[in-house]
């Protein structure tokens, strides 16, 4: 595997406790990319959907373990609650361990640029203003999100190559949905150029971006349910959009193997002692 060490990395959407999380994808990532800085930009675990059920896997213990190791060997960790992970937002302003706990950031980048990182669901009008809406259209996307696995599946066997999420087209070709998206970045960015910031790093919407509007860097992470992207700020202040693949993500490091077999061993152990 080839180490990228970066300056700065920006995740959002994991959705740890979930089945459509993809823990594996993002452990190679994040061996992949050591930084100074990692930004947990919110909807990190799906306390909603937890609430229905639960599927927490080992990838997904060793997800957790991983961010622990990484800030107390001195990595600078900030962690945003979502909407999803809001329960968490009461603690905003302190540290759990090495771990920064609060509700928005304003990160400056090596060549000067400062940029505000929130989830971004407060610029999300279903989300804040009819919650029960909200709920529903994250029942259906993980419907989509599970129909996925199975229509992945079923390519695999008919030998079609490359990865095609049904989610992610449903949410570039609906109408309103592309309605949305839109309406909802320019919102972000023009509440950024009222704060006389260079641009915001953001999540939530699940479309991953990094573009300018209007004057304003918008830069979206995506998310690690169905399209499996980050950003990463390089040591010239560069930011760059990253795209994880299936194949990345197999190859693992020894420390990931280790890691895996030796959170299998406990696991076992634990089910034989109960």
């Amino acid at each position: 595997m080839n180490i990228h060490r970066v300056r700065s990395v920006f995740i959002s959407d994991v959705h740890l406790g979930t089945r459509a999380c993809q823990a594996e994808r993002l452990l190679g990532f994040l061996r992949a990319y050591p930084a100074e800085y990692l930004y947990l930009v919110g909807d990190i675990v799906d306390f909603w959907a937890m609430r229905r059920d639960v599927r927490w896997t080992a990838a997904q213990n060793t997800v957790v373990q991983k961010i622990l190791r990484r800030a107390r060997h001195g990595e600078q960790v900030i962690f945003i609650p979502g909407n999803h992970d809001e329960a968490l937002r009461e603690y905003t302003g302190i540290r759990f361990g090495d771990i920064r706990l609060e509700r928005e950031w304003v990160h400056t980048t090596a060549e000067g640029k400062r940029y505000l990182v929130l989830h971004g669901d407060e610029f999300d009008q279903v989300t804040r203003y009819h919650r029960w809406l909200a709920v529903l259209g994250d029942v259906g996307y993980t419907w989509l999100v599970h129909a996925n696995g199975w229509l992945s599946w079923l390519r695999r066997k008919l030998g079609i190559a490359g990865y095609w999420s049904l989610a992610g087209y449903a949410k570039r070709k609906v109408k309103a949905a592309v309605s949305f998206v839109g309406d909802f970045e320019g919102s972000v960015a023009r509440a950024v150029r009222e704060r006389g910031l260079d641009g915001v790093i953001c999540g939530h919407i699940h479309v991953a971006a990094l573009r300018d509007i209007e004057g304003i860097r918008y830069v979206n992470c995506g998310d690690w349910v169905d399209s499996c992207t980050a950003i990463v700020e390089h040591h010239d202040g560069r930011l760059e959009l990253i795209h994880w693949s299936s194949s990345e993500a197999e190859t693992l490091d020894p420390e990931g193997l280790a890691e895996q077999l030796l959170l299998q061993q406990r696991m076992q152990s634990r089910r034989t002692a109960a």
